[in-house]
């Protein structure tokens, strides 16, 4: 007589019934578990992409095809705001959610300075408190030396360059002297010679997200292109070969973006990733009109400026977020928005408490969600040294203003006043005939500028 036998018979099948639905369980666990955790979040940063460079945004000359596929995923922004026109205090206020000055980054990080104060809350140390793996793999660019590197402000791990800039085949700093090389993993100088630095992000994007999949993760992706050098890849320099410089030369790297853009999208994809993974992507700000971008190549149609000026071109970025099943797809938002409302959005989508520190973001929820909904800023304020603007509602002054190339505007025009409902190109100044909405916004302007002084 076998064991079963003497076991009876509904006891029997009230055992194989349960050892059925323990194996069932075990076999739904993983999508289960899956499907209840929090989000992942991965964030894109593209560099000196110009304000209109996306063909979705009106720029039909450009192949950027994984953009528009990711927009068409999700929604796009027409009215985003980067935080400053230069690329730190951009970097700062997207990862704090407060304004540069607040978050302790009121211009660039030079070589050798301290940078973003560790007191500073970042995104990556806000999901953190929610038991997120972070990641970052690209460029820093808010200091490193006396703990203000990236593993003093919440990723796990590093991998990417710590300055403003590298050729993207030694790895050296691509400016003023010292030229020297800046390619880190973690704490560890990385020598990699040779190897394309956006084909090296790639490659360790893919290994996080391997071993990362299983649970919250956020990737912070800020890329070094197409800021300079413009080292796009082969395929596309040959494709854009008949066009002028420097669009040609720009444009290559545009569509270099664009093709990591997709790689990453494809390996979340890949993964079964995709309806679980919150995507935001958008620039720091501006093209550049610099002398090692050949003084152009970036497309702003109407708007005026550039990189390093608070006119529309230099601020105003491209923007995408994209969780298909939970946000909506194929749609386009006009309200006004900008870069330190990711860090409150973020917080909301994935259930993050968020610091406890004052922050100057608004959840993008509403708007998100509805194209009905009103911008959550009322006013809005830049700084970039002695240049500084205020906007509400539609009026916008701007202060010692500079134009493209860092052209200083003087006389009259220092005093820069437009309602942008009725001139987007930013070529008439109405200050003389507004005096009262130059008062106010001055006076705005200035008791902002005190508060946030006083955090210093």
């Amino acid at each position: 007589m076998t064991s079963s036998a003497l076991i009876p018979r509904k006891r029997r099948e009230r055992l194989s019934a349960a050892i059925a639905l323990a194996l069932l369980l075990v076999f739904l666990a993983p999508s289960l578990s899956a499907a209840d955790r929090p989000p992942n979040v991965i964030l894109m940063f593209a560099d000196d992409q110009g304000t209109l460079d996306m063909a979705k945004l009106g720029a039909r000359d450009l192949y950027t095809r994984n953009l528009d596929r990711l927009a068409d995923e999700g929604v796009l922004f027409t009215q985003f705001y980067a935080a400053a026109p230069v690329c730190s205090p951009s970097r700062a206020a997207l990862l704090t959610g407060r304004y540069p000055q607040r978050a302790g980054v009121p211009g660039n990080v030079g070589l050798q300075a301290e940078g973003m104060p560790a007191r500073q809350v970042t995104i990556a140390e806000m999901l953190k408190q929610a038991d997120y793996r972070t990641a970052l793999v690209g460029k820093w660019h808010l200091g490193h030396v006396n703990g203000r590197g990236p593993l003093d402000q919440g990723f796990d791990s590093f991998f990417g360059h710590k300055v403003g800039c590298i050729d993207n085949y030694s790895h050296f700093f691509y400016w003023s002297g010292p030229n020297k090389h800046d390619l880190w993993r973690d704490e560890s100088e990385h020598w990699e010679d040779g190897g394309y630095f956006p084909d090296l992000m790639m490659r360790e994007t893919r290994a996080f997200l391997e071993e990362s999949k299983d649970e919250p993760f956020f990737l912070y992706l800020p890329f070094n292109i197409p800021h300079y050098p413009l080292q796009g890849l082969e395929k596309w320099r040959q494709i854009y070969s008949y066009y002028p410089t420097p669009r040609r030369e720009y444009a290559a790297l545009v569509s270099t973006l664009d093709e990591k853009v997709g790689e990453v999208v494809a390996m979340v994809d890949e993964m079964g990733l995709r309806e679980n993974t919150l995507i935001i992507f958008m620039s720091d700000h501006g093209h550049s009109t610099e002398e090692r971008t050949m003084f152009g190549g970036g497309y702003a149609g109407p708007y005026r400026g550039a990189k390093f000026s608070l006119f529309e071109a230099g601020i105003r970025v491209p923007a995408i977020v994209s969780m298909p099943g939970t946000l909506p797809e194929g749609e386009v938002r006009s309200q006004f928005a900008t870069a330190v409302d990711w860090l409150p959005t973020i917080a909301e989508i994935t259930g993050a408490p968020l610091p406890d520190v004052p922050i100057d973001g608004k959840s993008l929820m509403p708007i998100i969600k509805s194209n009905a909904a009103a911008t959550p800023h009322e006013v809005f304020y830049w700084q970039s040294r002695d240049q500084w603007a205020v906007r509400e509602g539609d009026w916008k002054l701007i202060v010692n203003p500079r134009d493209t190339n860092r052209e200083v505007l003087e006389g009259d025009d220092a005093t820069f006043l437009v309602n942008l409902a009725e001139d987007i190109s930013e070529r008439t100044n109405s200050a003389s005939r507004h005096p009262d909405i130059v008062q106010r916004l001055t006076g705005l302007h200035d008791d902002w500028l005190e508060d946030v002084e006083a955090e210093k």
